[in-house]
């Protein structure tokens, strides 16, 4: 028989497909990784459910078979299995289905980077156990008061939930990236077991697809993203994807809440990446990197060069294009580039050849090392960040704590936490007369990001002005703390209506 649990703890189930260090395509991953032990530090019960992935069951501690099942989905036999996540802390539940999950390839892709076929089934499993999680169907032990499920790969769960309801459970669904929505063919909605009102526009059809984005936005009590600039953002028509009008209906239930910094993996202080430690009293480790940085890529050592850092998928939407338009009058002021990166073919041989044409000025590393992202952070005086959306961005906060002060465009979760060094006067409101912390551009266009850049360029030719930004950037508290207790606070709320 199941103990009574405690009508007032917060106990939240997150759901996703990644978590730092285990498995990593993107930042949802660092935020998976960091936000539930940030809201275990604030007193919440929080625990995870991922798909039972090899790097996902190889690092499970002393896993437990919580539960069973049947075929399910294609898989002809699924476990769920219970341990610990050696990497944050925080208890975990893996599903155990090899046939879905044990092959080698990414997490949503098979090695030719084509999307595995069956991605359908791999992520409506993820979904519908979250749901059985959730209504106290699997685990004798525990059971959760909020679900919380993280961008499409877990949309489903908050519709199983909402379509087989047991225990008054509310559920957030958050918002990564809406530009990636879970597309499959409408045809294949038979493979979900749900009722059949969910196949129409009041449920998971989207012009004429299913989308498991829209079935979070659509069915979740709550909807998050992750910075308030792109909560008001994707309400409209220029960045909503076409779900603009799904999440005006939601109306005062999507807020932002802004991602954080894991100060754990990211401090310049204590970080074993990097050459040298350093930090805003004492930089002269950041000088160490930088040099050590530019002998690792085979650039001029040149202490003088601004160099510029972006680790960064290689994609439109990153502006990697407009990187390419500014590089020849990057290069011709004296500047140095140093990327790490992958995404589309054509922006991977377009950055190498700039780098074989410019072999002193421009370093290019296709693919993603771990190490190599600290260290081109830490080594670059600026951290370019020209995106044409941005739900929240984290390499810019990275620049701001390792005092690589960020060029950034003025667009969501960009515009919410880099402050324009070059204001003016009437918009700045302390007393040291500038409350910058990088540099802003507005049009997604090459004339406004080289206009940046050359006053990201003047700054740096100014070295007690360039000292006093990096100060005042590696000032900013963007910790996890914030974002837990915001977090926190919506997860209360939810249950106070519930229980009224």
């Amino acid at each position: 028989m199941r103990a009574p649990l405690d009508t007032q703890a917060v106990r939240a189930l997150h759901v996703a497909a990644e978590v730092y260090p285990l498995v990593k395509t993107g930042g949802l991953a660092d935020v998976v990784g960091a936000l539930p032990r940030a809201l275990v530090a604030e007193g919440a019960d929080v625990r995870l459910l991922l798909p039972g992935l090899p790097s996902v069951l190889q690092a499970l501690q002393s896993p437990n078979v919580v539960a069973q099942f049947g075929p399910a989905f294609g898989a002809a036999k699924v476990r769920l299995l219970r341990g610990e996540l050696p990497s944050n802390g925080v208890l975990a539940y893996a599903i155990d289905a090899p046939y879905l999950y044990q092959r080698d390839g990414g997490p949503y892709q098979a090695p030719s980077g084509e999307p595995w076929s069956d991605n359908l089934q791999r992520f409506a499993l993820l979904g519908w156990v979250a749901a059985q999680l959730a209504a106290g169907a699997l685990d004798d032990d525990w059971a959760p008061t909020v679900l919380h499920a993280h961008d499409w790969h877990a949309g489903m769960a908050c519709a199983y939930l909402q379509a087989h309801p047991g225990r008054n459970v509310g559920s957030v669904f958050t918002v990564h990236n809406l530009a990636f929505q879970g597309l499959f063919p409408q045809a294949d909605f038979g493979l979900l077991g749900l009722p059949s009102a969910y196949q129409h526009a009041n449920g998971l059809e989207f012009h004429g697809h299913l989308s498991f984005m829209k079935a979070g936005l659509h069915t979740a009590t709550e909807v998050t993203t992750v910075s308030p600039g792109y909560a008001r953002e994707i309400a409209t028509h220029e960045f909503g994807c076409g779900m603009d009008g799904v999440i005006r209906a939601r109306k005062t239930d999507v807020i932002g809440i802004l991602n954080g910094v894991d100060d754990t993996v990211w401090n310049p202080a204590t970080d074993a990446y990097i050459a040298s430690p350093f930090d805003a009293k004492a930089m002269a480790g950041k000088a160490i990197c930088k040099s050590a940085l530019q002998q690792e890529l085979g650039l001029a050592a040149r202490p003088d060069a601004l160099l510029f850092g972006v680790v960064s998928r290689l994609s439109a939407q990153k502006g990697l294009d407009l990187i390419l338009g500014v590089l020849p009058a990057l290069v011709a002021q004296g500047a140095q580039l140093a990327l790490e990166g992958a995404g589309e073919p054509a922006l991977e041989a377009a950055f190498a050849a700039a780098a074989t044409a410019h072999p002193q000025s421009v370093a290019v590393r296709v693919g993603y090392d771990e190490g190599l992202a600290h260290r081109i952070i830490a080594g670059a005086d600026s951290v370019l960040v020209p995106s044409r959306f941005e739900p929240c961005g984290l390499t810019q906060l990275y620049g701001l704590r390792y005092g690589s002060l960020p060029l950034v465009r003025r667009v969501g979760g960009l515009a919410d936490t880099v402050v324009d060094a070059d204001r003016p006067a009437s918009q700045v409101s302390d007393a040291s007369g500038s409350g910058g912390t990088g540099f802003v551009f507005d049009a997604p266009t090459c004339l406004d990001l080289e206009a940046a850049i050359v006053r990201v360029l003047a700054a740096y030719q100014q070295p007690e002005r360039w000292l006093a930004l990096q100060q005042r950037a590696m000032a900013q508290d963007f910790s996890w703390q914030g974002s837990a207790r915001a977090t926190l606070a919506l997860y209360r709320g939810m249950q106070t209506v519930q229980t009224v």
